[in-house]
């Protein structure tokens, strides 16, 4: 079974995972590739639903395609769906949840000028907290290892997976 890099948006899965592997999948990118347009703009022309139904379909296929080589990053909201949680759960000793403070996420979000969420760009500071609230509860009962990355450089993640 692959890894999965689970966590909220700003954690570091892309960074991690590209550390990681040179097989590593960041499942956002492969959306965006096959839709051609960013995950921003198919927020806008379709809303979430539409975005979320691809996001399972790729997490399922990658799921049954992809070897133990391999590192896949999830997007950030991969957790809320029962559909992927199920094959989440099926995958057990294999997911790595990134977690960081509210804060530090928040301010990597705010301060990236690459990546443009939906979720933080169309929410209040307030109820961008209770998403991510909402969705930590999720990804800890999912997550097979914990690695909290506030205070810590992508090389020790890094290292600290390789140790496992």
């Amino acid at each position: 079974m692959a890894k999965l890099l689970l966590g909220f948006m700003g954690a570091g899965k892309t960074t991690i995972g590209s550390l990681l592997d040179d097989r590593f999948i960041d499942m956002d990118t492969v959306i965006e590739e096959r839709i051609g347009m960013s995950i921003a703009q198919l927020f806008d022309l379709q809303g979430e639903a539409a975005f979320r139904k691809l996001e399972s379909e790729l997490l399922q296929e990658l799921l049954s395609t992809c070897s133990d080589q391999h590192i896949i990053s999830t997007g950030g909201g991969v957790v809320i769906s029962e559909q992927n949680r199920t094959l989440l759960r099926r995958n057990r000793k294999n997911n790595i949840l990134l977690t960081a403070s509210f804060e530090v996420l928040y301010d990597r979000i705010k301060n990236d000028t690459v990546f443009q969420r939906p979720l933080f760009l169309n929410n209040s500071k307030e109820d961008f907290h209770g998403i991510f609230e909402r969705r930590m509860h999720l990804y800890e009962g999912l997550s097979d290892l914990v690695i909290n990355v506030d205070h810590r450089t992508p090389e020790e993640i890094v290292r600290i997976i390789n140790s496992i």
